[in-house]
Parts: C-alpha cells; structure tokens; sequence
C-alpha cells in the first residue's frame, strides 16, 4: 500500500489517509440527503438519486484515488443540481418542456464534450496559460466561498437568494428581494452548535491534535443527541431501510429526442463552461493547498490526470441518474487534515459505497458539524494571499475580484471568468505602454471572448 499510494514519498501514513478520507466524508455526506431533495423536485425518484449519488461518488471518487493518486473526491454538484432542476422546472411550461430524461441526456453530452477537451489537452493548457497569481486567488476565492458555505448551511448567516428550496423539496422563486447577509439567530441550536463545534476543532487545532477536524465533527454529532439540543435524533432507525433497492435507479435514462427545439443546446452550454472553471478552479485549489505546485510540472501532470476521471465522470454519474458530478472543495478538509494521497479519495470513495447500506447512520452527522469544518478549511485556504503581489495591479486587481466573487456570488467560475476578463484587459492595456512583465497566453485570449459571449448571450445561469 505504502508503493502503491506512495505514502513515505508524500510524507504521510495510513492512518493520517484513512482519517483525512473520513474527513472529507463527513463535509460532503451532505449532498446524499441534498441531492434526492433538489432533482426530486425536478421529477426524478429521490430514491433512485440517492442510490445514483452514492454510487457515482464512491465510484469515481475511488477512481481518482485508484488512478491519480490525488486527494480529491467528487460528487454531483451543488449550484449545478439546482440548475438541473430549475431549467426543467421553468421549462415545463413551455411548448416544448423539457424531461428529467431530456436533461440527463444533456449533462451526458456535456461530459462527452469534457472528455473531448480533455484529450485534446485544452482542459490542461489553464494551468500553463493562467498566471500563478490567479491560481493563489482561485485557492483563497475557493476558501471563502466554502467558508461561507459553512456559515450560510448552519445559519450563522441569513442570505437572501433566488430559486431557494422549500422544505418539500419544490423550488420557491424569492425574486432577488432580500439579498442582504446579516447574522442568524444565535439562540438557534444550529447556530450556536456551530460555533461551539468551530471553538472546539480551532482548540484542538491549536493544540495540534491529530484528526482535529475529524474529532470535532464526532463531538459535534454527539452533542447533537443531548435532549434539549435534539439535532440528532436515533428514532426510527429501525424502521429505516438499510439494503439498497437498485432496481430504482434511473440507469440510462436518456432522452436525446428534440434537442434542437428545447433550449437544451443553452442547458449544455451551460453546463460546459460552469463546470471547465468549477473543477479547474477545484483541483488547482486543493492541489495548490496539498503542496503539488511547488513543483509546477508534478502539479500540472496530476491536475491533467484528474481532469481525465472528471471527464468521465459526468457522462458516468448521468447514467447512473444524477446531474454533473464535479470534483468537491471539501476535498480540502481532507487535505487539511493531513491527506496527501489517493488513499484518502479511495477512503472517502469507500465510504460512499458503504453509505448505500449504512444510509441511515450516514445522514446522522448534523448540519453544525460540516458547517463547522468548513469555516475552519476556509481559515487554511486563505492563508495563500500571502502569495499575491497586490501591489502589481495587472494582478492584483484580477486577484481581487476572483477572491469577492466566489462567495458574493456564490459561484466559483463567476469568479475566475471576472478574473480572467480583468487580467486579459488589464495586461493588454500594460503591454500598450511597452511593459512586458504579463503576457497572455493565446488561451487566455479564446477565454476572454468565450467568457464574454457567455454571459451576453446565455446570462449567469448555474
């Protein structure tokens, strides 16, 4: 195990991997309760997304491990699930409505075209024609916006945004009218575990306890079963069913009829450009916070190979029956914790896969306890600013506005687009003055009109 994973090489152990997966487990067994709520209401059996989510995440996140040695898991995407499910909404209403099976087929072909750009190495090329500076930023954008993630699930902070989900799964459009942030109700038990759960693993941290976070996340959870606190109730498990039923799963379940006349060719588009920045901006964070890129070509060789089994699975997780599954940046509470090697994917794959006959105790874990973890990751992800030269607003200014956007938006390639936009700019402007220190990549030029025509002629859907 220690040839296969290379663990002596990467300085770590078993038991630092097998933790860190734990870990990065934990903060994303979110998304097994989230996705069947959202493509529910989209039409599609939650049933058979729960099955398609845990198995997609356990397979392809076991891929990466297996076949990249990279410590990053993926999952059907948050922001991109919703997506999913508005544009089929939205869309019944129409003369030409579009089915669940119509957008399956649809995240399918995007993973297609992903794959395409993939062996065609343009997908790699980000990583050569992106300045260094940027790529800081995409790490501390990344940080905050999970950050935020953290605080917004655990209701820490109120936010105010368009297309939120109802407790019976349906979308209710709030129209935009209160996108204030302000504080949440610190007499909830959600807000208040939170930040006792957040004081306990930064003491723990400071203290530096091995598996701070993981041990933070159980005592979280524990604290949750004390009467009074009731964020975790052990009811009912007997009533709940522990073997998986695979014969509800949405296999193959694809509609490739009226592609032309549905609008689907924009869902498509879509899809494509939010998830080429989404995961780039993801592996190249996570990879950036494990230590890959200190050597730049081992950082970009692995990057390339994890772009590979990204590829293959979007088109894999619409098969199984769920949309665009993506590399998860809360791969970095693994990282955080010590994860270095694709032992720690392969774990946390590993867990998924067990998820599908433990699905009851897997959900057990409370909402404080991820939100908590997540706060803390965003702590250790921005500490790369201290790498970006402000000073130099060719970058400083692009940084800057790749840093706000993530969270402000709530979305991470809004914030690499305004970035890469700003810089192209930016440093075409410079060159005019016969300053040569910023070049542009011809792929940075291809991006900037790309980025440019997708927000005149689709918006900022995704």
């Amino acid at each position: 195990m220690d040839r296969f994973f290379k663990l002596k090489e990467l300085g770590t152990n078993v038991r630092t991997e097998i933790m860190a997966g734990l870990t990065t487990f934990m903060t994303m067994a979110y998304i097994l309760a989230v996705n069947p709520l959202i493509l529910g209401g989209a039409g599609l059996d939650p049933y058979g997304v729960f099955l398609a989510t845990a198995l997609a995440a356990g397979i392809f996140t076991i891929a990466m491990g297996l076949f990249v040695n990279f410590p990053v898991a993926v999952a059907p995407g948050m922001g991109l699930n919703a997506f999913f499910a508005t544009t089929i909404i939205t869309s019944a209403a129409t003369d030409h409505p579009i089915s669940p099976s119509m957008g399956l087929a649809a995240v399918f072909i995007s993973g297609i075209i992903f794959f395409i750009l993939t062996v065609t190495q343009v997908r790699q090329l980000l990583i050569v024609a992106i300045p260094d500076g940027l790529k800081h930023a995409i790490t501390v954008g990344i940080g905050l916006f999970i950050a935020i993630i953290g605080l917004k699930t655990s209701g820490v902070l109120k936010i105010g945004i368009e297309g939120w989900v109802t407790s019976n799964g349906n979308f209710q459009d709030l129209g935009g009218a209160d996108t204030v942030i302000h504080m949440g109700n610190l007499a909830d038990p959600s807000v208040w575990l939170t930040v006792v759960g957040l004081a306990i693993i930064a003491i723990l941290m400071v203290m530096k306890v091995r598996g701070a976070i993981l041990y933070g996340i159980l005592i979280i959870t524990l604290i949750g079963l004390i009467p009074g606190v009731d964020l975790v109730s052990l009811d009912g498990l007997k009533d709940k069913d522990w073997v998986p039923q695979f014969d509800k799963l949405n296999f193959w379940d694809f509609d490739f009829g009226d592609l032309l006349t549905t609008g689907l060719l924009t869902a498509i588009a879509t899809f494509t450009f939010v998830e080429l920045f989404d995961t780039f901006g993801t592996l190249v964070g996570t990879a950036t916070r494990a230590g890959f890129f200190k050597d730049k070509e081992k950082g970009k060789k692995l990057v390339g190979k994890a772009m590979f089994v990204d590829a293959v699975a979007v088109s894999g997780g619409a098969m199984l029956g769920t949309s665009t599954v993506t590399a998860y940046v809360e791969s970095s509470a693994g990282i955080a914790q010590g994860g270095r090697s694709g032992l720690t994917a392969v774990t946390t794959g590993a867990a998924f896969l067990l998820a599908l006959f433990l699905a009851p105790i897997a959900l057990l874990v409370p909402t404080p306890a991820t939100s908590a973890a997540l706060i803390i990751v965003g702590v250790l992800m921005i500490q790369s600013i201290r790498e970006i030269d402000f000073s130099d607003l060719v970058i400083g200014i692009p940084a800057f506005l790749t840093i706000a956007l993530m969270p402000f938006t709530y979305n991470i390639a809004n914030g690499i687009s305004f970035g890469i936009v700003s810089y192209v700019l930016l440093a075409f402007v410079a060159g005019l003055k016969g300053e040569k220190t910023h070049k542009i990549h011809w792929l940075m030029w291809v991006l900037f009109f790309v980025v440019i025509a997708r927000y005149v002629f689709v918006g900022s859907q995704g």
